[in-house]
């Protein structure tokens, strides 16, 4: 497992924590462990919930884009398209998912975000939302998928289109994020939403999760990887 990973099980609930001490960002090989991880979860008896938390000051900021820019097509393809089956993954989860963004999350960052049950963020200036655009990039189509299901409708197109980044506060409003907290009670207050989201009836939940977002899931999971060429 990569080093940025760690693990740590409190009760029902399993915490994974991403620090690289940079921007945390998604390799191929972060991406592929957190699967993994999530796969390892949704298998213990033990566990009901996973949260996901980052660093201080740092959620992530997006696709590894040392990769996205060294010009390899096809590793920009099978990056992409692992990070859209990791969202796709914890939208489908059995488990209960909080996300702990302890700082910034944008682009993977922030679809990582909208791929968790609960987000507990940064009550501060810290930014959230899907930057692309701004930078070069086009949203895959599953991104947008997963974002036109989640954001809230009339953040949508600012969000995606116009490449708006948000406060935590706003980021509530738009729809990355559920509640925001002081940047150091972020994990304990995750912790405390997924203990309490572990005491759902699992069969009920997972059952739940199949009819309410089945439909996205799988729209999300054919979309072709080259797409994003």
């Amino acid at each position: 497992m990569s080093d940025t990973l760690t693990v740590e099980q409190r009760g029902p609930v399993r915490i994974v924590t991403m620090d690289d001490g940079k921007a945390n960002a998604f390799s191929l090989g972060v991406i592929n462990d957190l699967r993994g991880l999530l796969r390892e979860a949704e298998a213990d008896d033990e566990t009901r919930s996973l949260v996901i938390a980052g660093r201080e000051g740092r959620f992530s900021g997006g696709f590894d884009l040392s990769a996205m820019r060294a010009g390899d097509v096809d590793a920009v393809v099978e990056l992409v398209a692992a990070g859209g089956a990791l969202v796709a993954d914890l939208y489908a989860s059995p488990l209960t998912v909080v996300a702990a963004a302890t700082g910034h999350a944008v682009a993977a960052g922030a679809l990582v975000l909208l791929g968790c049950d609960h987000r507990v963020g940064v009550d501060g200036p810290v930014k959230i939302g899907l930057n692309e655009v701004a930078i070069g990039m086009v949203l895959p189509p599953w991104a947008l998928i997963i974002a036109r299901d989640r954001l809230s409708k009339r953040y949508f197109h600012s969000s995606t289109t116009n490449a708006r980044l948000f406060d935590g506060r706003t980021a509530v409003d738009a729809g990355f994020l559920d509640e925001v907290v002081a940047a150091e009670s972020v994990v304990e207050r995750a912790l405390e939403k997924a203990t309490e989201l572990s005491a759902l009836v699992p069969a009920a939940y997972a059952r739940t999760v199949e009819v309410v977002r089945g439909p996205v899931i799988a729209e999300m999971r054919a979309v072709d990887p080259r797409s994003i060429l």
